[in-house]
C-alpha cells in the first residue's frame, strides 16, 4: 500500500537531514508504530508517507514514496486524503467547528458526499467510535480523550484505507492513552483500517502495535515484531529510548540465566514469568 524507497529528506532551514535512506512498505492493514527520541524524524516520515512532504513543507527530497503506486511527488496532497486521513499531535489546531456534529458533518460536506449519505456515515461513526452521547456537545468542553475520538471520527466518516496519528496520547492521562490505543486496535482488526501510529509510550505501543519502527538521527534503527526488536535493550539505552521496566526485568533474568524464555511486553506475561522463575503454579 506504502512504499517508500531510499527517502531521504532536509527542510529548507537546516543543515542535516530530518530523514536519512528510509526505506520501508506499509501493507493494508498493519497497525505500525514509530518511535524514536525527540529530533529523530518521526513526524517528518508521517507526513513524508502521506504526501505533506515534500509538497507542504519544502527542501530537498531524495527517493520515493509511492501510495497505491501513485508517487507522491508527482501527485498533490489533495490525492490521497481519501486514502490516507492524519490526526495531528495539536488537536485543538485540528477541529475546525465549535459542535462535535458539524466538526464531522465538515469533511462529509467538503469532499461533497451525498446528502442522504451523510446522516448515515455521521451516525455510524458516532457509534464506531462509542460516542454517541457528545452529537450535540460543544468541543470545548471536551477532556482531552474525548477530544481524540472526535478528530478520529470526523477522519473515519471520510471512510480512508489508512490512519496515521502523530503522537495523540500526547497530553492525556494513562487511562485516556490505553483508551485510545484500544480504540485503534479494535479499527484495525475488525474495520481493516491500517494504523500508523507515532508514540514515545513505548509501553503502550509495545502492547498493541503489530510491527515497531525505531528512528535515530533520521535513519531506520529498528523495524520488525515488539517481542524481537525490545530485546536489544542496551543498544536501545544507547538511543535514549526507555524500554518497559517488564521487558527490563525479563531481560535481566535471562541474562542471569534463569529465565530462557522471551521477552515479556505486558504485566500479564511478566507475572507470568516470575511464577516461572519463582516454581509457583498458582
Amino acid at each position: 500500500m506504502i512504499v517508500a524507497d531510499h527517502v531521504t529528506f532536509q527542510y529548507a532551514e537546516s543543515s542535516e537531514p530530518a530523514l536519512r535512506d528510509i526505506s520501508l512498505s506499509i501493507d493494508d492493514g498493519d497497525f505500525v508504530g514509530i518511535t524514536g527520541t525527540s529530533g529523530a524524524g518521526k513526524s517528518t516520515l508521517a507526513m513524508a508517507l502521506n504526501g505533506i512532504v515534500p509538497h507542504e513543507w519544502k527542501g530537498d527530497f531524495y527517493g520515493s514514496v509511492k501510495i497505491d503506486g501513485m508517487d507522491t511527488v508527482e501527485h498533490q496532497t489533495e490525492d490521497f486524503c481519501r486514502k490516507i486521513g492524519e490526526v495531528f499531535q495539536d488537536i485543538d489546531s485540528q477541529m475546525v467547528a465549535s459542535v462535535v456534529e458539524d466538526e464531522i458533518l465538515f469533511g462529509l460536506e467538503n469532499f461533497g458526499v451525498p446528502h442522504g449519505e451523510i446522516k448515515i456515515r455521521l451516525e455510524k461513526v458516532l457509534e464506531d467510535l462509542g460516542i454517541p452521547d457528545l452529537r450535540k456537545r460543544e468541543i470545548s468542553s471536551l477532556s482531552g480523550g474525548q477530544k481524540q475520538k472526535v478528530a478520529i471520527a470526523a477522519i473515519l466518516a471520510l471512510e480512508p484505507r489508512i490512519l496515521v496519528l502523530d503522537e495523540p496520547t500526547g497530553e492525556l492521562d494513562p487511562e485516556s492513552s490505553r483508551e485510545i490505543f484500544g480504540l485503534l486496535r479494535k479499527l484495525n482488526e475488525e474495520k481493516g483500517i491500517t494504523i500508523v501510529i507515532i508514540e514515545q509510550k513505548i509501553k503502550l505501543l509495545c502492547e498493541y502495535v503489530k510491527r515497531l519502527i525505531v528512528l535515530d538521527k533520521g535513519a531506520l534503527a529498528f523495524d520488525g515484531v515488539p517481542g524481537e526488536i525490545i530485546s536489544h535493550i542496551e543498544t536501545f539505552k544507547t538511543l535514549g529510548i526507555n524500554v518497559p521496566p517488564v521487558a527490563e526485568l525479563s531481560y535481566l533474568l535471562r541474562q542471569s540465566g534463569v529465565y530462557d524464555g522471551g521477552i515479556t511486553l505486558t504485566v500479564q506475561e511478566a507475572e507470568k514469568m516470575v511464577r516461572e522463575v519463582l516454581h509457583d503454579p498458582v
